[in-house]
């Protein structure tokens, strides 16, 4: 993956890599958004750019990821969030930090809480990955999840045609739409260069990973919201039958309860109209409203 300029933000040196980080607005505590696996940076412009408006914002990538420098991947959630720190640090990002994190982005948000507590301010997890999911899944969503992993490794070794690229250039397109202009072509091409990341980073995340998460310390005393998507997602819905995907969306519901009762400050708000992958376009008013709601607690 080769480097490249991003069409916003910068390049800081982190660990002998570049690592892309864009900010804007001012005040604090300042927003952090950490992306979901298959996502990056830019991908969360819409929302930065209206969370901008009442405080600082930033959007990173991630080593491996976006338009940061390649990293071998997996890698531990440990190295993500100690990354994460020495970035914000390089970048003279002032903290505490109102951390947004989405998918997995969500459980490196709540590890970098745990870790690290005295540098946040609150917490907003989208639709957050928990290291239990998999676990107390029904046995053939474990199975049919298993039977996916390995396809996704699979994948890796395929090379795409021009036509499979095209054909992917021509489906993104519309969903980019309204994304401003300076940005749009890059991101598109910045997905079809990068692929195959979500594959790499899923490839630890439900042992190793799950197991970092578990004997993590208990998650500090600071304001957090969970935001759970209830509703259709065309991903979700290709990868599973419907009832099964009821049963583990079920399932979600009480792991993200779960998660919003470890903290004595924190509430658990239900999306019926949004799905998993794109909850922050589907539902930016949801998110707009939420991060007002930590800013004034964390006030």
């Amino acid at each position: 993956m080769p480097h490249q300029s991003p069409p916003l933000g910068c390049h800081y040196a982190v660990d002998g890599r570049q690592l892309m980080l864009h900010s804007s607005g001012s005040g604090g505590p300042t927003i952090v958004f950490l992306a979901g696996v298959g996502l990056m940076s830019l991908d969360y412009l819409n929302i930065h750019n209206r969370v901008a408006e009442l405080t600082g914002s930033v959007l990173y990538d991630r080593a491996g990821n976006g338009w940061s420098d390649p990293v071998e991947l997996p890698r531990t959630a440990a190295e993500v969030t100690d990354e994460l720190r020495e970035l914000l640090r390089t970048a003279a990002i002032p903290g505490p930090y109102l951390l947004v994190g989405h998918s997995l982005g969500g459980a490196y948000a709540r590890h970098y809480a745990r870790r690290f507590p005295g540098e946040v301010a609150g917490l907003l997890l989208l639709d957050p990955f928990h290291e239990d999911m998999a676990v107390r899944a029904p046995l053939r969503a474990r199975e049919r999840l298993d039977q996916m992993l390995k396809q996704m490794q699979d994948q890796e070794l395929v090379e795409l045609t021009e036509g499979q690229i095209q054909h992917s250039r021509d489906q993104m397109a519309p969903h980019f739409a309204t994304w401003p202009e300076l940005v749009r072509k890059s991101l598109i091409e910045r997905h079809l260069a990068t692929w195959r990341v979500a594959s790499q980073e899923n490839q630890n995340l439900y042992d190793a990973v799950a197991d970092e998460f578990r004997r993590a310390p208990d998650t500090p005393d600071v304001p957090l919201i969970v935001l759970s998507a209830m509703g259709h997602d065309v991903t979700q819905a290709h990868l599973w039958p419907e009832e099964l995907l009821r049963e583990i969306n079920d399932g979600k519901r009480a792991l993200h309860a779960e998660l919003a009762a470890e903290a004595p400050r924190s509430e658990h708000r239900i999306l019926d109209d949004a799905g998993h992958g794109w909850l922050h376009e589907e539902r930016p008013d949801a998110v707009l409203q939420a991060v007002n709601d930590l800013l004034r607690w964390a006030r």
